[in-house]
């Protein structure tokens, strides 16, 4: 967690967007992973970019993940899920994460959108707390990794979480190949 200070998300409801509290207030009893094991710690909101993030607060790129969320169409409708992947790593949207979301394209959600929908901070989007009709695409890497550092739905602070307690929210797919390296993305 490198110089991070993170306490259990659940005390510090002032470090997480509403919708991530909404969730952490009703975690599940028979979810793998306690809802104390969910912690927040506070950051500098000027460095919540993932490479800035890591390089201020000594966090290794391979600890930290990204949620981006993903739209396209089908018969006019659109179609949104959210996928999580390392910061080493880039979202294969255009292939796996199309497929998953059954469109002839897919695209990155503008940000407008994206914020609108979820309630969230640009930049600081979770996997905790989205619509519960999107899908939830969590690359397999993200869940093998102990504690993994992603947005708490604002700026000012990140969540660290374990891994496979992303596979267990509500909506959550593992999937295979989600994400390529980032060398080859």
């Amino acid at each position: 967690m490198g110089t991070l200070r993170a306490e259990p998300a659940r005390t510090r409801p002032d470090l997480l967007a509403p919708p991530v509290v909404a969730l952490l207030g009703g975690w599940p009893a028979d979810t793998p992973v306690q809802v104390d094991e969910v912690l927040v710690a506070p950051i500098d909101a000027e460095l919540a970019d993932t490479a800035a993030f890591c390089a201020a607060y000594d966090v290794g790129l391979d600890a930290a993940a990204n949620c981006v969320v993903v739209s396209g169409k089908r018969d006019g409708v659109p179609r949104y899920a959210a996928c999580v992947v390392l910061a080493t790593t880039r979202v294969d949207v255009n292939g796996v994460a199309r497929r998953q979301l059954d469109v002839r394209k897919a695209s990155f959600a503008p940000m407008v959108e994206a914020v609108e929908l979820t309630g969230m901070e640009y930049g600081g989007i979770t996997p905790i707390g989205l619509p519960e009709q999107w899908p939830i695409l969590v690359d397999s890497r993200v869940v093998d990794v102990p504690y993994v550092i992603v947005g708490s739905g604002v700026r000012r602070s990140k969540v660290v979480i374990p891994g496979r307690a992303l596979a267990a929210l509500p909506s959550a797919q593992v999937i295979e190949g989600l994400a390529k390296s980032a060398a080859s993305a």
